[in-house]
């Protein structure tokens, strides 16, 4: 047990465990992590040994921490960046300037900290972790505006936080005459350095992986990892630590090129990046004394109090000037800033560094860990609380998600986007996203049977899930995957026929229905449409008994008429074969152009009257 590899190799699987399991009883993950590296590390069963690491711990951080920020980088959209591109500046630069002078004060006062450790500790703790808040803004679902600002204030932060922290410690300990006043500019060069070969490198590996088999099939994401690992230290031997700049810049440009990988290699980093998240938070929470922890006393809660009460709302305030946040929005940043890795990491690393400088950095690190623990509990425990109560928390039963960006799938989405319905598409044909994004529809390109797929489709808000691609058996998968992710109310599945293959019992016993009314040739209707050989009309029930849409829709419509919607007191909804048709309800439906006469015939005995307004 004494070996460096038994300590990771344990690290590893009990990051794994822990974080399953937070999963399942919906605790933010970070919370069990430290909570599992203290009980297993030298304070509680002594298993995992991080000492045992020597010189190979901050070489596994470092690569560690390159892998959470390309990927983090990824998620980034330059778009939504761009929408609160002055909110996001004025916090990485004026907000990190407060934060910093705040937590140096509230260290100096409440710990009695000298100055030089008090500053140190104030420029960790400007970095927010978004290695907490992704997964917190995926389970609370704040609106578009503050998660965009919250997810890149966290990376782009962690990136810039660790080079400036990294230079006031090199200030700090440095006997080479190191000045205060060549620090910015080292910074700046840093940043820079960092900055132009993550650009650079970026657009390299979005052009290799854009070659369709430049790359072996199968070999793209491993490919692209030791790219990163690569790119990290050839950053830093370039300009010192500017590694962690390069590899965020360069996650950036790949996530918003379009390359034939970038689904697979975004689903492999996220993967590996909670591999990551898990050992190295077990083997730096293992690696913290908890006696470094009480000797704190309370002037540790009381420097983690001002820091979340007084000095965040200070930082977001001060901040957001002259931004077009609102105030509640302000309020709910305020509120929600998590610690995550890379102060764990940095702290990690200065009391390394200054022990061997001879000067006792463990209570910073422990200050730090106490300031992680609290602030990821707040925030995963009352942030939705806090959402709510603000009115940011995005509704639930809001929208529909459509799988299929065929013809027939955007025909659906038009309709019920006239109700102002929000309506997202879900296909893996690259031509079919195209031509829906030109139609003004928004559109996820992925694979709709995957997690994160349905995770940015916001599966768990939603009204109801529709599959409307030509494979029925995917349409059934999908839906099942929507019943057990998003707990989804509402699912249809399309079937070309009741006769074989899917059937309606197989429908109606996962709790779904049939779109339009019945089974249907979905690829004959998605050709028609696209031949523009289709006419909208719209009917309405003029039934007094209610009668079943199989049933007003009969077998003689096949190949005629295909029924979309249906609207009763101005709430439009897809049209299933179990939908009750009321007196008054209109249906709107689709008609086929050469079949007008057959589609009169069927019309006059049917329980419908046509609406020419």
């Amino acid at each position: 047990m004494n070996t460096p590899a038994f300590s990771i190799a344990f690290a590893l699987a009990a990051g794994m465990i822990a974080q399953s399991i937070a999963r399942h009883i919906k605790i933010p993950g970070i919370v069990l992590l430290l909570a599992v590296g203290v009980f297993l590390g030298p304070d509680g069963l002594n298993i995992i040994r991080p000492d045992t690491l020597g010189e190979a711990l901050p070489i596994l951080v470092g690569f560690a921490v390159a892998v959470i920020l390309f990927e983090g980088g990824m998620n980034l959209r330059i778009g939504r960046i761009k929408r609160e591109g002055r909110t996001i500046r004025q916090l990485i630069t004026v907000g990190a300037l407060v934060t910093a002078i705040g937590g140096t004060l509230s260290a100096k006062i409440f710990l009695d900290w000298d100055w030089q450790t008090a500053v140190l500790f104030g420029i960790i703790i400007i970095v927010t972790g978004p290695t907490v808040i992704n997964p917190l803004l995926r389970r609370i679902r704040l609106t578009p505006s503050v998660s965009t600002v919250l997810e890149a204030e966290g990376i782009l932060l962690d990136a810039i936080g660790a080079i400036v922290a990294v230079v006031a410690l090199e200030v700090a300990v440095s006997p080479s005459g190191l000045t205060f006043l060549a620090s910015p500019f080292i910074i700046i060069g840093r940043i820079f350095v960092g900055s132009l070969i993550g650009v650079i490198s970026g657009f390299i590996m979005a052009w290799l992986l854009g070659i369709r088999n430049l790359v072996p099939e199968g070999l793209e994401n491993v490919f692209t990892l030791s790219l990163v690992f690569a790119l990290y230290q050839f950053s830093n031997v370039m300009s010192h630590e500017s590694g962690i700049v390069a590899v965020t810049i360069a996650g950036l440009v790949v996530g918003n090129r379009k390359t034939f990988v970038r689904r697979e290699l975004m689903e492999f980093k996220e993967q590996l990046t909670v591999l990551m998240i898990g050992m190295l938070f077990i083997l730096l929470a293992a690696d913290v004394r908890l006696s470094d922890v009480n000797a704190l006393g309370w002037g540790g809660v009381y420097t983690v109090i001002v820091l979340m009460v007084i000095v965040r709302p200070m930082n977001i305030f001060i901040g957001t000037l002259n931004s077009e946040l609102t105030f509640k929005q302000k309020a709910l940043l305020s509120w929600i800033a998590p610690r995550g890795i890379v102060a764990a990491a940095v702290a990690s690393y200065f009391a390394i560094e200054l022990e061997r400088n001879g000067i006792d950095g463990s209570q910073l690190r422990a200050m730090v860990f106490l300031l992680i623990t609290i602030t990821v509990l707040s925030a995963g425990l009352t942030g939705g609380l806090a959402a709510r109560l603000l009115g940011l928390k995005r509704k639930s039963n809001n929208g529909w998600v459509i799988l299929g960006a065929n013809a027939i799938g955007r025909e659906m989405a038009k309709q019920l986007k006239t109700k102002g319905e929000e309506c997202v598409l879900i296909d893996e044909n690259p031509g079919l996203c195209r031509i829906a994004e030109k139609e003004g529809l928004k559109v996820i390109y992925g694979n709709g049977l995957e997690e994160n797929v349905l995770l940015r489709s916001e599966i768990d808000l939603r009204k109801g899930a529709i599959g409307l691609t030509e494979n029925e058996e995917v349409n059934m998968l999908f839906a099942k995957r929507a019943k057990e992710e998003g707990k989804v109310p509402n699912l249809y599945i399309g079937i070309k026929t009741d006769e074989e293959g899917i059937t309606s019992e197989m429908v109606e016993e996962i709790g779904g229905v049939i779109p339009f009314a019945r089974a249907r040739d979905l690829e004959k209707w998605s050709v028609w449409i696209r031949r523009e050989q289709i006419k909208a009309v719209n009917l309405i029930c003029d039934s007094e008994d209610e009668v079943i849409a199989e049933k007003a829709f009969d077998k003689e419509t096949e190949g005629i008429i295909i029924p979309i919607t249906f609207s009763r007191n101005s709430e439009l909804q897809p049209l299933g074969h179990l939908t009750k048709l009321k007196k008054k309800d209109q249906i709107t439906c689709l008609v086929h152009v050469r079949k007008m006469e057959q589609f009169e015939q069927w019309l006059e005995k049917s329980i419908f009257i046509h609406n020419y307004y």
